[in-house]
């Protein structure tokens, strides 16, 4: 177990989100999220977590894993098509992890989730929050319509509202 990153995490109170990801920037990121998915067949979910608990840092829990827990427990599989994909931060570490459904993984190559990963990151390491978030949904959007390009009218199955993982 690395020391650094469990101080960074225990030392990652609650607050923080919350001053990183206050209610007008949701909004934002709600409204964003409704406007992309007006020109693509996906849909779109982005969660926001400050510190992962120590039980999950004991057993080395990774951010890709802790997004992939998020991703079944807000259900983000649970669409007709498998068209959902989840935009998840660990505030902790600044990491970003995008996990697409099976109806959307063989379309869109790995490496273009990362780049989308790595381009917030950068922006949430210069502590802007709201435009690392604006960017990715941007991004994944602009993936989705060129990958999985909206056909006429389309169900909004997943809820737009981000979600601030609390536990």
């Amino acid at each position: 177990m690395n020391l650094m990153r469990v101080f960074k995490h225990l030392l990652y109170f609650p607050w923080r989100v919350h001053l990183a990801f206050p209610a007008h920037t949701l909004h934002a990121i709600e409204s964003a999220i409704h406007g992309s998915e007006q020109h693509h067949y996906g849909e779109l979910r982005f969660a926001v977590e400050g510190a992962l608990d120590i039980g999950e840092l004991w057993q080395g829990m990774s951010a890709r894993e802790r997004a992939l827990h998020v991703f079944a427990d807000l259900r983000v599989w649970d669409t007709e098509h498998n068209n959902g994909v989840l935009i998840y931060l660990l505030l902790a570490e600044r990491d970003v992890e995008i996990v697409a459904d099976r109806g959307i993984h063989g379309h869109i190559a790995a490496g273009e989730w990362e780049a989308v990963c790595r381009a917030m990151e950068a922006l949430l390491r210069q502590g802007q929050y709201e435009a690392a978030a604006l960017q990715g949904v941007a991004l994944v959007g602009e993936l989705l319509q060129r990958h999985y390009p909206a056909q006429g009218r389309k169900p909004n199955e997943l809820d737009n509202r981000p979600v601030v993982v609390r536990r």
